[in-house]
């Protein structure tokens, strides 16, 4: 084992963790004042599992693995006042999710929570409060509805996209600006410097931290980049990675080809990407993040 290293912190929203989809239904169709009652009246009755609850479950699995040690947590930051909140309390017990820290705004953005509690990822229901985590620099992911079935393994495997995900978007926009001659051109003259860190930077970096604590060939955590790059542009990522001194297990250079299949093959438990079309098409196979950054969502 490596030395202490500092926890791993992934904070998600009371609607990602549980099915709310009822109760948004009530507020949105009746009021404040309505949801706040049918929650009350109902909070002794669990909520079902959301969107993220696999992923989240898996992720506070690894501290058993762990030999007990609670090098991850998870928080809940939520929308929802304490009052309402207390429904959620009741359900994460109900699902035996050691999770015992939360901040409950009462409608105010959870965002402002995320550096106080070190969080190094948040996932959202809400496209608006993953947009404002992401302005002020932090990683934050919109969850879409998931296949029914999520992957039964111990293995916890996570992929992301690379440029506005991993690393800026600074290329992209060059590509977005004119076209794949230029990009290509550019990342074969730039193809020994190193790529500036995108918002999941930090998350890849505190990941990589914690598969160091597992023997050699007992990682429970596999890493893949899927990128839409090819060769000649694959260079300046790979050595970007090298520079960062962060290893990634797997990397997939697909040339424009469809993600979706080959992040079946891999076995992804969540997949980012910046871009809403791929994460459409990804989603139908994988559960999938959508991170609204870079230039790609500024049109």
């Amino acid at each position: 084992m490596a030395g202490k290293l500092k926890k791993l912190v992934v904070a998600t929203s009371s609607s990602a963790l549980f099915d709310l989809s009822e109760s948004d239904r009530v507020y949105r169709e009746e009021g404040v004042a309505a949801y706040a009652a049918y929650q009350i009246a109902r909070e002794s009755e669990p909520l079902a599992p959301g969107d993220a609850f696999p992923l989240v479950k898996k992720l506070l699995h690894l501290n058993q693995l762990l030999a007990g040690e609670e090098q991850v947590e998870v928080i809940l930051l939520s929308r929802n006042t304490a009052d309402t909140g207390l429904r959620v309390f009741n359900s994460i017990q109900h699902h035996a999710l050691p999770i015992s820290r939360a901040a409950f705004t009462g409608g105010s953005p959870p965002f402002r929570y995320m550096r106080p509690f070190r969080c190094h990822l948040f996932l959202s229901t809400n496209p608006e409060d993953v947009r404002e985590a992401l302005d002020n620099g932090m990683a934050a992911a919109s969850i879409l509805p998931a296949p029914q079935q999520p992957r039964q393994s111990d293995q916890l495997q996570f992929a992301f996209d690379g440029d506005a995900v991993l690393f800026s978007d600074e290329s992209e926009q060059i590509y977005q600006a004119a076209g794949l001659q230029a990009f290509t051109a550019n990342e074969q003259q730039a193809a020994n410097e190193p790529l500036m860190g995108g918002p999941f930077k930090p998350f890849l970096a505190a990941l990589h931290d914690l598969q160091s604590e597992f023997p050699t060939g007992e990682c429970p955590i596999r890493t893949a980049l899927v990128t839409a790059r090819a060769a000649p542009s694959h260079e300046r990522v790979i050595k970007t990675l090298r520079a960062w001194n962060i290893r990634i297990d797997e990397s997939l250079f697909l040339g424009g080809m469809s993600k979706a299949e080959f992040l079946k093959a891999f076995g992804a438990d969540v997949f980012f990407d910046d871009q809403a079309e791929h994460c459409r098409l990804a989603s139908e196979f994988v559960p999938t993040g959508h991170v609204p950054h870079g230039i790609t969502n500024r049109r």
